[in-house]
Order: structure tokens, then sequence, then C-alpha cells
């Protein structure tokens, strides 16, 4: 049975009137329709801001009070396939615009300074509140700093740094200069690291000696030390004291500036911000690498902003005074996602550890304690707690929670049910998608329209979001690659040292004038959206095609089944599914089991995705945020080289995978 068959022709929730009412989305159609026009619906806001792009973008802009220069909306009207960092880039989203990143993070200050900027906590139960005041403080201070190191406007700075206060106030100094900023997290080797800050020079680099996680104690002093030796451009290393005991005297480094030293250092006084071109480079982000050396992908300012406060207000409902939760890191774009809420005038609560220690109320408690709003998480915690039938309704009121969004994988529609049946019966529950490459969404919820069992809501606004066969040719109720066919403000500029071809090549090649993102999804008629996986990771047992979501989601709901991962195996022409499986501690991987396992997905699914091979290994291959990696186990499985090991959380697994190169059919 297809995911599509599965699918309820009635939601599985609605917002009521009064909700839809209240919403950010439905004052932002009066708003339009004051202007002469007739929009009644989401879907007539989606036609109209695709069919009026350039009135779209700008009634964004008003709407949401962007602080900074407007000018015109746009230079061009082709598509932008080249990238800033070449001559022939064919759309320029507000070429005169003038606009700072910082200063409209930080403008809510001023309507509400004592009010909670910053609600943080970590799971060894360590918590602090910033006031809005207080957060412009030690930006200033740090903003002092940097300038006093040389900071310019179109510098790097870079963060290796776990979610935490000091690495927002450190991004909010840096951007308020005009300078970018990149980071990733404090779990990254240090070659892995080097691999990234290596390619942009970072002038500044910001650290911690060290971290909690699962009830660990890691130290970072080691790695601090090889990363800056590593990167000759790193003039000054601001050190964070997080861990409360450091290691003996030898290893630590006198020459590192130390955080509390520089805040002590400076009195606050007013910021300055540096207003910079909204095309000009915001973020720098960066690929799995999971294939080869990461892609430094780059981001406007302008493009960041615009589109955050679209999908944050329009898409989210988010408003000032909300309490936004995302649990991610700084090596996600889900980090930048979540601090950009600062715009909207909400709270930022922030937890940092595993979302599973002390035990799996960690988040929930927080949740509670914080009165969150919007909870964001991955599709694999969701999956998780129903494993474990964990019920977080039946301990937490959870009375100010509104919406979860979920993203990082498929969500799968038992993951649906688990929501409204443990967390809440009545939250609007969004599955968004998009990526790193755009730092936002392609398709995401909306608070007007019904969520129906299994379905991402539908594309955002502006984006001009098709599916298409292999022909170029826009199918509904068929399988397809998503696809974008209209230019956007937040589509990266390019890709750092590239002179456009690189780019090009990663989302245009495939079809004409249009955006290939690499996601295998099906339109349903009501415009909402399925997700079968990434494309590179399709099955094609027979020439029939397959998504590797579809296996996980019968597979991973076995009791003995902690997790898997499939891929193809060429066999004579013909490609056989393997799937590997983390065992449950209490279980085996027996005959029984696999019988099993093959009778459940030849019974729910079909004879097609039954796997040829299933083999037991102690963990499913993942990156540092959590995401399979299909491509390199098939890599290793055929005999490739794997070329980036260090971007993969547990490159262990990869030798005992390798052990089946040679093994035969079971």
């Amino acid at each position: 049975m297809s995911n599509s068959q599965q699918r309820s022709p009635s939601p599985i929730w609605e917002p009521s009137r009064e909700r839809i009412e209240a919403s950010n989305l439905n004052q932002f159609i009066k708003h339009i329709n004051i202007q002469g026009h007739s929009v009644e619906s989401y879907s007539d806001l989606h036609r109209w801001s695709v069919e009026h792009k350039k009135d779209f973008w700008l009634e964004v802009w008003q709407f949401c009070d962007v602080i900074g220069y407007k000018g015109d909306c746009i230079l061009g009207e082709g598509l932008a396939k080249w990238g800033a960092f070449s001559p022939s880039r064919d759309t320029i989203w507000f070429p005169q615009s003038q606009i700072n990143y910082a200063e409209n993070l930080l403008a809510y200050a001023y309507q509400a300074p004592e009010d909670i900027a910053i609600w943080f906590k970590n799971e060894r139960g360590d918590a602090e509140k910033i006031s809005w005041q207080s957060l412009c403080d030690k930006v200033s201070i740090l903003q002092q700093w940097l300038k006093q190191n040389g900071v310019e406007r179109g510098d790097v700075v870079a963060g290796y740094l776990p979610h935490m206060p000091e690495t927002v106030i450190a991004m909010l100094a840096a951007t308020s200069l005009g300078a970018i900023w990149t980071s990733t997290s404090p779990d990254f080797g240090a070659e892995s690291v080097v691999e990234r800050f290596g390619q942009v020079q970072p002038k500044i680099l910001f650290c911690c000696n060290g971290y909690y996680f699962n009830g660990k104690t890691f130290h970072m002093e080691e790695k601090n030390r090889q990363i800056v030796e590593a990167i000759p451009s790193i003039v000054n290393t601001c050190q964070i004291d997080y861990l409360e005991s450091q290691l003996d005297e030898q290893m630590l480094n006198d020459s590192y500036s130390d955080w509390e030293a520089i805040l002590a250092s400076y009195l606050p006084r007013g910021m300055i911000f540096q207003r910079i071109s909204f095309n000009d480079p915001l973020f720098v982000l960066y690929s799995s690498g999971t294939t080869g050396k990461p892609k430094c992908i780059v981001h406007s300012v302008g493009g960041t902003i615009l589109n955050h406060l679209k999908e944050h207000q329009l898409h989210c409902d988010i408003q000032p005074k909300d309490r936004v939760f995302y649990y991610t890191t700084c090596g996600w774009m889900m980090w930048n996602w979540h601090v950009s809420a600062l715009a909207s005038g909400a709270t930022l609560v922030i937890y940092d550890g595993s979302p599973m220690y002390p035990n799996q109320n960690a988040l929930w408690q927080l949740c509670d304690e914080a009165d969150v709003t919007l909870f964001g998480t991955s599709a694999k915690y969701l999956e998780a707690l129903e494993k474990t039938q964990f019920n977080p309704s039946s301990g937490y009121s959870l009375n100010s929670l509104r919406t979860l969004c979920s993203t990082g994988s498929v969500l799968y529609p038992e993951q649906f049910d688990y929501v409204y049946s443990n967390i809440k019966v009545d939250i609007h529950l969004a599955s968004i998608a998009g990526g790193t490459d755009i730092c936002g969404c392609f398709v995401l919820g909306n608070p007007m329209s019904p969520v129906y069992r299994g379905e991402c809501q539908g594309a955002g606004l502006g984006m001009d979001v098709a599916v298409f066969n292999d022909s170029g040719r826009e199918v509904t109720s068929e399988r397809g690659e998503l696809v974008c066919r209209n230019s956007f403000p937040n589509q990266p500029l390019g890709f750092w040292h590239d002179n456009g071809a690189r780019y090009h090549q990663a989302y245009w090649d495939k079809y004409a004038n249009t955006w290939h993102h690499g996601d295998d999804v099906e339109m349903t008629p009501r415009n909402g959206m399925i997700f079968y996986g990434r494309s590179d990771a399709t099955l094609n047992p027979g020439g029939v095609r397959i998504g590797t979501a579809e296996i996980y989601q019968k597979v991973n709901q076995l009791a003995e089944i902690q997790d898997s991962i499939a891929v193809g195996r060429r066999i004579d022409g013909d490609e056989k599914i393997v799937l590997f499986v983390q065992v449950h501690p209490d279980y085996e991987l027996n005959d029984e089991l696999v019988t099993n396992i093959k009778q459940t997905l030849r019974v729910q699914c079909s004879p097609r995705h039954v796997p040829s091979e299933i083999y037991p290994i102690s963990e499913v291959p993942k990156t540092k945020s959590g995401k399979l990696v299909e491509l390199a186990v098939k890599q290793v499985l055929h005999g490739n080289e794997i070329q980036n090991k260090g971007a993969i959380a547990n490159p262990w697994v990869l030798d005992e995978i390798e052990k089946h190169q040679n093994s035969t059919v079971i």
C-alpha cells in the first residue's frame, strides 16, 4: 500500500474560526484585500504571491516592519541561476536596499526592554534568562571588542559552539558590523571544522572549553588549539568557559581572550548598526560533506531576514511575546532559522544537551516552564517518543503550545497520529521542508488551512513549487522531483570561491530555468506535499521507484527495531534492496525477525519493497545533524572510497557495513 493510499480524505486537524481570525496570515490577507484584491483562502494568497511576486515581497517588507532602506524591489525578471559571485545573475532583489540583520533582530528591545529575550536551559539544569536590555548591552560590548580586533564589513567571524546565549550574542555583534557569521557545533572533530572554516578564513573564532551531552563531559581545549593552528587567518580567539571544571594548567591557552573578561572590560553604549546591501553575505552554511569537501553556501542579509519573517509570521503565526523553541545545534540551518525569531519580538527558548537526558521529560518540562508557544523538533525525535509510548500530555499542561514544527526527515502518518493523541489535540502540526541550500523552506504549514495526516500543508508563499517527472513535465498525484520555477529573495548568493559553475550544477542542471531540490515527492490534488526521501536515495528494484522513507516507516515501527537504513546494491543489471537494522538491545536479528521484517514490508507496502539482504549494525550512520547518509552507505557497499568520514557522526559503523561488500543474497 503506498503512502498516498494510507491518507484519509478528512483532515486530522482544522483551526477554529477564532484562531484563523487572530492569525497574522488573516491580517495580511486583509491588508492585501484593502488594496483591491479578492483573496479568500491560503490557495488564493499563494497564487497571488507567485503571480505578483514583486508586490508580494514588498507587502511582506511592509507588513513585517523590516528596518532599513527599501528602494526598488527587483532588478531584472530572469532567474538567479548563477549566483552573486559571478557576473551574470539575472534577478537581483532590492538592489538599492540597505539593511542590517542584527538591527532587525534587536528592534523589539526598544518596545519592551525588560521582557525576556532569551530563556536558556541545559541538560544539567543550569538556566539563564536574559532581558532584551541585557542582550543589547552584551551585544554592544562584544561589538566594541570585535571592532578593536579589526573586524569590519565583509570579514568572517566563526563560532564553534553549542546553542547557548553566548553564541547568539557573538553572532549579533558580528552581524551588527556587517560581518559574515558562520558556525558549527562542538561535536565536530577538529579536521571537519578546519575543512569548513578553513575555506572561508575567519578573522575571529568563538569557542568553548567544553560541553555536556547525555550525561557526559567533553573537553574542547585540544580541538580548539588544533583549529587555531590550522587556520592562519584567525587573529584572536575568544574562549567561553562553559564547563565548571577545567583541565590542568598545561592544557589551558592563555593567549585566548576570555568571554567574561571581555564583558568586564567595556561599558555598554549605544548600538551601531552597519547597514549593508540587501544582497551582501550574512551567513555561510555548509553542505553535509559526506561525498566530498563541504560546499560553503552563502546567504544574503536581506533574503534571510525577509524570508524568515515571512515563514515565522505568516506561516508559523509567531507574534510578539511568543516563546519559540527549536531543538537544534549551531551546525544546522535551523539554528539560523530559530535565532531570527527575535525579529518578530519573540523570546528564544534554548535547550543545550541531549533531548532524552536526564529523561524523556527534558524538553517538555522546559516547554511547560517557559510557556512555549512554538515547539520545533525533528521527525526522528517524535518517532523515538512514539516507540517508547511517552505521553507528554499526561504530565504537562502545554496550555501555551499552539504550533509544533517538525523537519529533518519525513514525518510519517503514524507520527501525526502520535502528536494528536499524546501531545495535544488542538495543535497546528507543521511538517516543514527546505534546507541549508535556501536557509528556509519550500514547503511548510499555515495557520488557516486544515492539516491532513502524512502531508505537509503546502508550498511557501512566493515560491512557485511544483513536482516534475523525469521529462520535466509537471505532475500531480504522481511521484517526482521537487522543483521551484521562480526566483525568490533567499536563493543563495552562491558558493564561496565559486565562479557560479558549481552552483549551477548543484541546482539548475536538471531542468531548464528551474531550481531542482533533490527531494522525491508527490503533490496531492489539494496542493499538499508527501515526501518519500531524498532523490539520490531512491531505490529502483525492477525499475520501480521506491522511497526509502516507505521502508523506514514500516520497519522502524517494529518493537525489535530501533532504526534502519536501506540502500540499493547493483546485481546483474538490476538493483536489490539491502537493509541494515539497529536492533533493540533486548532482541537479536534471527531468522524469525528477518521473516517478520520481510512479511511486514510485503503486506503493508509491496513485494518490491522487500529487501534481498538484511544485516544488523550497532548504529545507523548519520550526519552530525541526525540525517541518514544513504549515499555514503551505498558507496561503501560498492567498494567506493568515502572522501569525508569526518562529516558523519558515527563513522565506525561504515566499517561494519564494509564487511558486507561481497555478501551473498539471503
